[in-house]
């Protein structure tokens, strides 16, 4: 990101009447940083300049910056300035050249005209740039108060909440995650009108109270540009439009939803007239081929039949054919039968980590609930009708 300094060195490097510029980097980094950035490269737009990569090396540093207005990514690229300034360059030919280079260094000049030349041993490309002072610089945010937490840890808070996020919703929340903080603890909630999940994690430090809605696309690239290593730290600053998540080297900064998030507390319940333990291979394997039943096309309810003796899961396709699976419990309370969309609790089992899970029921009208005793994960899948 350029902050205001950044930019005057920009501006006032610009106006030399010198926009020659020379770096140097392993293909390996280039790859890399190419790769980091090119989720903020929008699929479709009206404006070229937001095809490009941003290769800033007008300071001490080579930067390479992507925006579609709405997201931006920016990473610092190991290598060597012989020469400084700036460029815009076309993301999918740059990544598609870079890609087809021998493993070894590159070096990347370009010349008054905007030019740009690439070299890597004895091959030689050029292809045309764009003015590097008409690409819309990142928003500013103060860098005060974070939020502290490894990136393995927000990898897998986003992990275990993205799948039940709505891709494409009238209701544009929906297609948010609620990203909140309360003293020494953060929860993310997403939701899609059919099912709700909750992560809870505690934090090292107290930190100030934030409530803000994420984009889903934003968590989702940042999931994949992540470390996934519990030493490695992100750094996480909100204003109130923006979120920005300093990943040490890599930023992603992203514009927030406006409006005011669901009341998730008011829809969540301690009741219950049933309660089940279960090994939680044997549910998901059972799931599992109660999925093979079950289409896009042809969407089948998996009945399950709560006894004191076991649980049965049934599911029944005329295109298809039908599964039956009896898996040993422990209950407490009422007998029940219910019936759920077998991918809901599949995406559900799919990111929970412990060997055994609890499940709890109301009726077979109300919504189940799989949660640990901390509540540190809570699944909510609301049922489906069937004929019994």
């Amino acid at each position: 990101m350029q902050d205001r300094e950044d930019t005057d060195t920009v501006s006032r490097y610009h106006h030399k009447g010198d926009a020659d510029m020379i770096i140097r980097a392993q293909k390996t980094e280039l790859q890399r940083a190419i790769r980091t950035v090119m989720s903020a490269i929008p699929g479709k737009t009206t404006m070229d300049i937001l095809t490009c990569i941003l290769i800033d090396a007008t300071v001490d540093q080579i930067k390479f910056t992507a925006t579609d207005t709405e997201l931006g990514i920016e990473t610092v690229v190991s290598g060597e300035i012989d020469e400084r300034g700036l460029i815009c360059i076309d993301a999918k030919l740059f990544s598609d050249i870079v890609s087809k280079l021998p493993n070894s260094e590159v070096t990347i000049t370009t010349d008054s005209n905007l030019q740009i030349r690439i070299t890597c041993e004895n091959t030689e490309l050029r292809i045309a740039g764009k003015d590097g002072t008409e690409f819309a610089s990142l928003p500013s945010i103060d860098r005060e108060n974070p939020v502290v937490m490894s990136q393995f840890a927000l990898r897998e808070m986003i992990e275990q909440t993205i799948f039940s996020i709505a891709v494409n919703d009238a209701n544009k929340l929906m297609t948010g995650a609620l990203l909140e903080t309360n003293e020494n603890e953060i929860r993310m909630v997403c939701l899609d009108g059919h099912r709700i999940a909750i992560r809870r994690m505690k934090l090292d430090e107290v930190v100030p109270t934030f409530k803000v809605i994420i984009p889903g696309k934003t968590l989702s690239d940042l999931q994949k540009i992540m470390s996934g290593e519990e030493e490695d730290k992100v750094h996480i600053y909100f204003t109130k439009n923006e979120v920005l998540f300093d990943l040490e080297g890599t930023i992603v900064v992203s514009r927030l939803i406006e409006g005011t998030y669901f009341r998730i507390d008011q829809m969540l319940s301690n009741d219950f007239d049933t309660k089940i333990t279960v090994r939680k291979a044997d549910l998901s394997a059972s799931v599992g081929r109660a999925m093979l039943f079950t289409s896009e096309s042809e969407k089948r309810p998996l009945v399950v039949s709560i006894t004191d003796r076991d649980m049965n899961l049934k599911i029944n396709s005329p295109a298809r054919g039908s599964m039956s699976d009896d898996i040993q419990i422990t209950k407490e309370g009422k007998d029940l039968m219910i019936g759920f969309n077998p991918k809901f609790v599949a995406d559900a089992l799919n990111v929970i980590r412990d060997d055994e899970i609890t499940i709890y029921f109301l009726n077979s009208k109300s919504p189940c609930f799989i949660r640990d005793e901390q509540q540190s994960y809570v699944y909510l899948i609301l049922p489906v009708n069937f004929v019994a």
